[in-house]
């Protein structure tokens, strides 16, 4: 039998090099030994894309693309689709742990310098898939045709109305009527369901291949692929099967109590994942009290509601996402990881996490004048952080970087 297997097994080599893949991504790909929790993340975004996928698949044997049938598609598939709810459940939530995950890949990402050379392509990569997210998240947001769905669109769609001179056919084109309508419904389910899926699994492709290049950060910031044995392997390094995918099952069995529970006992988190708008059909002449976007682009649409002139505010919200492809540039330290960074680096960093999250949450908000000047002072300091950090980096006092990673 075993001769039999390793003969099947050549054969299969010959015309696909399977035993190859397998050497050079996972039992020969040696990763630094010193990862920590801050690792989890990307194997775990990797997971919930796989399950949005598979999810989604499930939801569009039920659902249907019509302004006229789509909300009571979503219901259908809630009340009458056996396990229906859950699939339901599994996918919205699964978008909100998603920004949750991809967050904290990102923070990661700043802390310990992994956008840093030679890793500037996988950053923006990285930034893509983002961006790539983002309206994946928005397309699929406004195909339950909820009033919270359609309105949302009409603020966004209309956004682009601000660009001079193309704003209002560019807008037409989007929605592919003079009005939010089925035609729009239709091609965001297009975009969702094929289009920007088939993007986004190219993008992680290449981020991964570009990961794989370059080999992985740690914790330190120190390249292992710099010291190595005689046989040519990391003296810092592990082969990344057993080690890792062992210690990512575990960070994937954790990830799973946390997101069961959610699904179970609070799915909607208290209209943070879904709001309680949405569960009313979309109705073009009722206009709900307080618009806003899903928590995960609230920080942006603070800086947009924190400017009074439109296209302002529209160039700010877009700059806001763009500056951080330039991330590899801004930070001009001679170190990585934050753990050799000076104190002035890690309170600038800390600054910039708390702009960010009470933007989020000012974005919720109602914007009354108080919370409009408090938007102005947060957008200040979320685009200072970039613009001190480009001038500050390069005079920074580090502490010694050590030769080998640590533990």
């Amino acid at each position: 039998m075993s001769k039999r297997a390793t003969a099947f097994m050549n054969w299969i080599d010959e015309r696909l090099p399977v035993t190859q893949f397998y050497n050079d991504h996972l039992a020969k790909y040696y990763a630094p030994k010193n990862f920590n929790f801050w690792y989890y993340m990307g194997s775990l975004a990797l997971l919930i894309l796989v399950m949005q996928i598979v999810t989604g698949i499930f939801l569009t044997m039920n659902y249907k693309p019509s302004a006229q049938e789509a909300f009571a598609s979503v219901e259908y598939i809630m009340r009458d689709v056996e396990w229906g709810w859950l699939i339901r459940y599994m996918h919205s939530t699964g978008a909100s742990f998603f920004f949750i995950v991809v967050y904290l890949h990102m923070f990661r990402a700043l802390l310990y310098g992994s956008h840093r050379q030679p890793r500037e392509l996988l950053w923006i990569l990285g930034m893509l898939i983002y961006v790539a997210l983002m309206a994946e998240a928005f397309m699929g947001y406004v195909l339950p045709w909820g009033q919270m769905s359609y309105w949302g669109a009409q603020v966004i769609i209309n956004l682009f109305g601000a660009i001079p001179a193309i704003g209002e056919p560019l807008t037409e084109w989007i929605r592919g009527d003079y009005f939010i309508s089925d035609a729009t419904l239709n091609r965001f389910f297009a975009l969702h369901v094929i289009a920007i899926p088939l993007a986004l699994l190219v993008l992680v492709v290449l981020h991964l291949a570009a990961l794989h290049q370059t080999g992985s950060n740690n914790p330190d910031g120190i390249e292992i692929k710099k010291n190595k044995d005689e046989n040519g392997i990391p003296k810092d390094g592990i082969p990344f099967h057993p080690y890792y995918t062992v210690k990512d099952i575990f960070g994937v069995a954790m990830f799973l109590l946390v997101f069961a529970f959610v699904i179970f006992f609070w799915p909607e988190a208290g209209g943070l994942f879904l709001e309680h708008d949405n569960f009313v059909p979309a109705d073009p002449l009722v206009t709900p009290t307080h618009i806003k976007p899903v928590w995960y682009f609230t920080p942006f649409y603070a800086i947009l509601k924190a400017v009074p002139d439109k296209l302002m505010g529209v160039l700010l919200m877009g700059a806001s996402v763009m500056i951080l492809f330039f991330m590899p540039w801004v930070d001009r330290s001679p170190v990585k990881s934050i753990r050799y960074r000076s104190w002035q680096f890690k309170l600038l960093l800390g600054v910039f996490v708390v702009a960010f999250i009470r933007l989020g949450i000012l974005g919720m908000s109602e914007g009354t004048p108080a919370q409009t000047i408090e938007m102005r002072i947060w957008t200040f300091v979320y685009f200072g952080y970039f613009v001190v950090l480009y001038f500050f980096s390069p005079k920074e006092r580090t502490k010694p970087v050590p030769e080998r990673v640590t533990h």
